[in-house]
């Protein structure tokens, strides 16, 4: 008999609702301090899940989700704008 597998849950730092980890973006703050989008999901690093969504997106800014998730006081807006790209990449 197969296994069954779990599937990973994450909360989006948005809508703070919990969804399937490989239906998230996941942005990465690795050792350095350094913040980007992880298109792998696989970088090393604290991650922060955010769902494709521009309203979820827009919510995380103005709620400092991410900031908050990373530890961070603050983050470039070529994050956000990076952020922006990939979820207008995924909406069309």
């Amino acid at each position: 008999m197969g296994q069954i597998r779990k599937i990973p849950k994450r909360t989006c730092t948005g809508c703070r609702q919990e969804k399937n980890k490989k239906d998230l973006i996941r942005v990465v703050r690795d050792k350095e301090g350094n913040v980007f989008v992880d298109k792998t999901g696989r970088q090393n690093g604290r991650g922060a899940y955010i769902c494709p969504n521009k309203n979820c997106l827009e919510k995380a800014v103005k709620n400092k989700g991410l900031e908050r998730t990373l530890k961070l006081d603050s983050i470039e807006q070529r994050v956000y704008e990076q952020l922006m790209e990939e979820v207008g990449e995924i909406n069309e």
